[in-house]
């Protein structure tokens, strides 16, 4: 683990400026929904991060054919990403767009959003910087929205805006969805 979080943290120095703050998101599969945030936010860096190689290159692809200077991808799980960024980068605005709900009460360990998980990000996020969760998994997003509320660095806006609306691959497949926004206090 060592060893792959020294190489993520060199690789995300080459990406990320000293002190820049950024657009993250986590799970972004074939890129679908960054690589349109991307465009349409040209000053934005913007940084996708999912586990799969192949949805990486996928992903790499689309940003090449594009050719959308200020979006990049890595292979690496949230937990490696949030240990390995560079000290004082930040995130401007965090993306979770239906993530594996991992619906068996065994497998609740694998989820992404937790207690530590928002308390990890918040360290790493400037003041005002949104979170953004989506997923067709009605207990997940309740689950979601009750550690959110309690949580001590995150509050729900009182008029929450979608940043940016671009139908990812598994939300044109859901019969509905939602949505929860957040802003670090």
């Amino acid at each position: 683990m060592k060893e792959r979080r020294v190489a993520l943290a060199h690789l995300l120095g080459e990406i990320i400026p000293p002190k820049a703050s950024f657009v993250w998101e986590i799970g972004s599969g074939h890129g679908h929904y960054l690589a349109a945030f991307a465009k349409a936010h040209p000053k934005e860096l913007c940084i996708g991060v999912d586990i799969a190689s192949e949805r990486i290159a996928r992903a790499e692809r689309k940003r090449e054919r594009g050719q959308i200077g200020n979006l990049h991808f890595v292979r690496a799980d949230a937990e490696d990403f949030l240990a390995s960024s560079p000290e004082g980068a930040s995130f401007k605005a965090i993306f979770i767009l239906f993530p594996d709900p991992w619906p068996k009460r065994r497998h609740h360990k694998n989820r992404v959003v937790s207690a530590a998980f928002l308390s990890a990000a918040a360290a790493k996020s400037g003041k005002g910087a949104g979170l953004f969760f989506r997923t067709d998994h009605e207990p997940y997003f309740r689950e979601v929205e009750a550690v959110l509320r309690a949580h001590p660095d995150w509050a729900k806006p009182e008029s929450p805006a979608w940043p940016f609306e671009e139908p990812t691959v598994f939300q044109k497949r859901a019969q509905r969805h939602f949505s929860l926004e957040a802003r670090r206090r």
